[in-house]
């Protein structure tokens, strides 16, 4: 048995720590905290126990002792308990009290430190707490004192003058308090403030005054934040990078696979974007692998292997391998690839791709085939491992110019469970309540079937309301096809149909003025 206590950093999930990181991976039992990224949890393993016991202003999940005879039963069990908490455990985060309690029962315990909000937010907002022309001194504080000690403990005239940059935790709600105590003991008017709200997260907000009208300025500002003071902040004007980028602030959908999400969520996230993971469809394995072996126990037989998807190489060359096959099998058959991404699942099993048309459509694909066989497909025989409700455009379109096509169920593509698409966190709204309120910028669409998934789990007659309120963007002229059969407006449509090529689209549809999207 053993406890960490953990820091998860500021709220940025990348801000972990990489022992940090080995604790989650490891742990038996995680309890977390409010400002813990949930990114995170997807790190431990399966059958870990996750535990909820945040603390949000005056409403609290279990109270600090609850929490404390918790980490100490888990324990007991003879589990490895991870006490994930935000920033450091050590910097006003009661990790103190929870580890004396450890001691008192005889139960082991590390502290794993983590960055911390007072350093990693500031940074975020283009404000690095010390710099030699403005200051040597940095000064951490709370804002937000134990009401039971009736006054404060913070020695106002001390703090005031002494350090260059004062940094205060909790303290938003505070804060005339606060600036009323640094005026009265000698800090200037004039003194450079920032209050930023959920630093270092897509969520982030900065707002800049002085001493002298920050308390207005920041009126709005509702907890988590924290609050700098000094000349410091005037280089946010320099310095500020993270809220520069082009997808700052904007809120985007993703409706793919969740297991193929991650990549695109996280190019659209190195943008600024926050991304909902909503999988609306889930990859599984055919009903019946019998056609399938079938097939590649005859490749030799085959003069074209044809793949449209991503999905299509996996599972092909997963059979191809459970039946004991490796490339040599493929000796003597051409490969054509829809798309560099299939294309490049394709190199991974050392296989070269003969045939990638230009455009990342079955029409091209088509083309691109007849051009490679300059006396015709008359004949020729050719094999296509696709999903079971792929377009029947292109075997068709083959079997008219006299070719043999062997169509292949690969893959299935179903509704997403329902579990997969619980994307809303603790607040507990649906996606659909979310989409009312207009707080999604974007819903991506990356095939026809994510489409119809969509429609079918949000229900077509909720859709009538969100014209102007979330703009729909598609991966290429198919997919929008099918949206607009639905009945959804297609604002963003990718030129060129691959998910950098949709990225790309986003960027651009959310950057251009008076759009759609805007």
């Amino acid at each position: 048995m053993k406890v960490y206590l953990v820091g998860a950093g500021p709220g940025d999930p990348g801000l972990i720590t990489v022992k940090g990181l080995g604790c989650i991976k490891k742990a038996d039992v995680i309890i977390y905290d409010y400002l813990v990224s949930e990114e995170l949890l997807k790190e431990a393993r399966p059958e870990a126990e996750i535990i909820y016991v945040g603390k949000q202003g005056s409403s609290h999940t279990l109270e600090q002792e609850e929490i404390n005879q918790l980490l100490a039963e888990k324990a007991r069990e003879g589990k490895v308990v991870v006490r994930l908490k935000g920033g450091d455990p050590y910097v006003f985060g009661r990790g103190g009290e929870e580890a004396l309690h450890l001691v008192e029962k005889g139960i082991p315990f590390e502290e794993v430190p983590g960055i911390t909000a007072a350093i990693a937010a500031p940074a975020y907002a283009g404000i690095p707490v010390t710099h030699r022309t403005c200051t040597s001194t940095l000064g951490m504080i709370t804002g937000h004192e134990d009401p039971t000690k009736g006054g404060t403990a913070l020695p106002w005239d001390k703090l005031a003058t002494a350090v260059g940059t004062l940094v205060t935790y909790m303290g938003v709600k505070n804060l005339p308090y606060i600036v009323g105590e640094l005026l009265k003991h000698g800090r200037s008017k004039d003194t450079p403030v920032a209050v930023i709200r959920w630093g270092t997260t897509v969520r982030q907000k900065t707002v800049v005054g002085t001493l002298g009208d920050i308390v207005e300025k920041a009126k709005d500002i509702e907890p988590p934040a924290i609050t700098v003071i000094g000349e410091v902040v005037s280089l946010r004007e320099k310095l500020n990078w993270f809220e520069k980028r082009p997808l700052f602030g904007r809120t985007i959908v993703v409706t793919r696979a969740r297991d193929q999400a991650s990549d695109f969520a996280r190019e659209l996230e190195e943008l600024g974007a926050r991304v909902i993971e909503f999988p609306t469809i889930q990859i599984v394995a055919p009903k019946d692998f019998g056609p399938m072996d079938k097939a590649i126990k005859k490749l030799d037989t085959f003069q074209w292997l044809v793949f449209t998807s991503v999905n299509g190489v996996e599972s092909f060359f997963n059979r191809l391998l459970h039946l004991g096959g490796d490339a040599r099998w493929l000796k003597g058959v051409k490969v054509c690839a829809i798309g560099p991404a299939t294309a490049g699942e394709v190199s991974r099993y050392s296989i070269k791709v003969d045939c990638q048309p230009s455009k990342y459509v079955a029409e091209e694909v088509l083309e691109e085939l007849k051009r490679q066989e300059p006396g015709g497909l008359k004949g020729r025989r050719i094999l296509m491992p696709r999903a079971d409700i792929a377009r029947s455009f292109l075997p068709q379109g083959l079997q008219k110019l006299g070719a043999e096509v062997t169509e292949l169920v690969a893959y299935r593509t179903v509704l997403a469970e329902p579990s997969a698409q619980k994307t809303t966190g603790r607040r507990g709204e649906t996606l659909l309540e979310r989409l009312k309120k207009g707080e999604i910028d974007v819903v991506t669409f990356t095939s026809s079937s994510t489409v119809r998934n969509f429609v079918e789990i949000v229900g077509k007659e909720n859709l009538i309301g969100l014209d102007g309120k979330v703009c729909f963007a598609s991966i290429g002229p198919i997919t929008s096809k099918t949206a607009q059969e639905l009945g959804l407006k297609i604002t963003i449509e990718a030129k060129e149909y691959t998910i950098p090529g949709l990225v790309k689209a986003v960027k651009e549809g959310l950057g251009v003025k008076d759009s759609n999207c805007n």
